[in-house]
């Protein structure tokens, strides 16, 4: 049986963005997945279909669609980024319980994302609770090198000066909560709270048992509001 770390020494807290700071049943995400598509399929001049397949390959090999569609075929971030974040959205809404209890956490809170500034910043108004984020590491940022790259973490923490002993990283993604746990961060896997259906690849929901994942919360807003009062 693994020990989980605690969150005793933690003076950092960092959050992945999308399918974390809000519930998957969103299904925010599934508007840029199908903008990607539709992005893949003009670029390429292929079928929807193809462009699906091609889609999800790169985003498994590469960590995100944008890197492999840069890698193999010349793309420019910049319009890429512009095209798949231009989206609705007002699916979200407030949620002031959760950013109260953001605001209680000790230490600093931080994004780290694979996704834009613009996008972020998009999300966090919808949600409401930008103020309690001290700073975004988005995909600019990390050079256009996703997570779950090595150096994508290393970059993050020079920039804001975190030591990752002392941090905590919460991830809808397993595979992207290895490298942290390597580093020293206590690990949170949020996942789906099962109440409705979601959009994702089979593979996005595993590694809830891993040993590099500490915690497993299907209600972070109730998981931080206990932290913060415990």
């Amino acid at each position: 049986m693994k020990t989980p770390r605690s969150f005793d020494h933690v003076d950092t807290w960092v959050f992945d963005l999308d399918n974390t700071l809000y519930p998957h049943h969103v299904n925010l995400w599934q508007q840029v997945d199908a903008r990607i598509g539709e992005f893949v399929s003009s670029w390429l001049k292929v079928s929807p279909e193809e462009a699906r397949r091609i889609q999800k390959d790169y985003y498994l090999r590469y960590g995100t669609t944008m890197r492999g569609m840069m890698t193999e075929h010349g793309v420019r971030a910049d319009d890429y980024l512009a095209y798949v974040h231009k989206i609705d959205h007002s699916p979200l809404e407030p949620n002031p319980a959760m950013g109260a209890a953001i605001a209680r956490l000790p230490g600093r809170k931080l994004i780290l994302t694979n996704g834009s500034t613009d996008h972020v910043d998009a999300v966090l108004g919808r949600l409401g609770i930008g103020e309690h984020f001290e700073g975004v590491f988005d995909i600019i940022a990390a050079d256009l090198e996703p997570k779950p790259a090595p150096q994508t973490y290393q970059k993050f923490l020079t920039l804001h000066d975190v030591d990752p002993t002392r941090a905590t990283m919460f991830e809808d993604l397993a595979r992207n909560l290895v490298v942290p746990h390597q580093l020293g961060m206590t690990t949170v896997l949020v996942v789906p709270d099962g109440s409705q259906e979601v959009v994702r690849e089979d593979w996005e929901l595993e590694g809830r048992d891993a040993a590099y994942v500490d915690h497993v919360t299907d209600d972070l807003t109730g998981f931080l509001q206990k932290l913060a009062t415990g």
